[in-house]
């Protein structure tokens, strides 16, 4: 948990879980885009639905109840490989610390954290982010067993927002969406590291229009999204 809610990672590597428990034979998945509603608690139901099954690509819904209320939705893109008719390779990141070697950033105080399940490193000098950017190197302290892209789904929302070294003074945040791209159907890392950024693209009013961006231990960029931020206090 995560102050009312359920950490936002974990509630969408949930639905992900969902959805490919419902349709077994779905591609790869592309992209998704979450909402995060309402709070979600420990004990939730979930409905599945397929929106739309072409030859490449299926649409899958997640609708997220808790005591009979929405409290997350996601649209799930799977989408099959075929000829590429056109090729980019993704952005690689440089002038980091290599994978763990970083200076390890202490867990919260608080024992019922999401964040103490993670291990979390500097990959940059203290104060070497740009203004509004938080970038970390994040791994599962215990092995997850999880799929790689379950793994992303589950550690991609670990940070605070980038808008955070923008306050003013402490206060609540809160995710509202998060809409993400993979940039690979098979991500594969190194020692379960994978490098995290979020960056603001504006702050103001109470919200902050953020950037996600993930990389594999060897720099090579695996997912990438946008989220909307609240920001209390």
């Amino acid at each position: 948990m995560q102050g009312r809610t359920m950490y936002g990672g974990a509630s969408t590597l949930i639905a992900y879980a969902a959805a490919r428990k419902a349709f077994a034979d779905l591609p790869p998945l592309r992209g998704a885009q979450v909402g995060f509603v309402g709070p979600v608690g420990e004990d939730l139901d979930i409905e599945v639905s397929m929106l739309r099954q072409g030859r490449n690509v299926s649409q899958v819904a997640t609708d997220m109840r808790c005591a009979g209320e929405l409290v997350h939705r996601a649209l799930w893109l799977f989408g099959s490989a075929r000829e590429a008719n056109a090729r980019l390779e993704p952005a690689r990141v440089d002038g980091v610390i290599p994978a763990g070697e970083g200076e390890e950033m202490p867990p919260p105080m608080d024992n019922l954290h999401f964040i103490r399940m993670l291990e979390l490193r500097r990959a940059e000098a203290s104060g070497g982010s740009r203004p509004g950017t938080v970038r970390r190197w994040a791994r599962f302290r215990e092995p997850s067993d999880l799929d790689p892209i379950g793994e992303l789904l589950g550690i991609g929302d670990a940070l605070p927002p980038g808008s955070m070294r923008t306050m003013q003074r402490r206060g609540p945040i809160s995710s509202i969406n998060w809409s993400l791209t993979l940039l690979n159907d098979h991500p594969k890392t190194r020692d379960g590291w994978w490098l995290l950024e979020t960056s603001s693209n504006f702050a103001d009013d109470g919200f902050s229009s953020e950037t996600l961006r993930c990389w594999n231990a060897d720099g090579e960029e695996v997912m990438r999204g946008l989220q909307s931020v609240a920001i209390f206090g």
